[in-house]
């Protein structure tokens, strides 16, 4: 079906929002710390990579 996603790349879509929320609430309960953002910007670029590879 065109435009819809595999599962992997919503599973990654799903871990990426999952990461941002986790992320979130350490800085919020714990202080920010550099290396939770920088994995998850990661996370998001790898997720974003996957979408624009994917074959449709």
């Amino acid at each position: 079906m065109p435009g819809s996603a595999d599962g992997s790349t919503k599973t990654m879509g799903v871990l990426t929002l999952g990461g941002l929320v986790m992320v979130t609430a350490y800085t919020v309960a714990l202080g920010s710390n550099g290396w939770l953002w920088f994995g998850w910007v990661v996370l998001g670029l790898i997720t974003l990579g996957m979408v624009a590879t994917r074959t449709t």
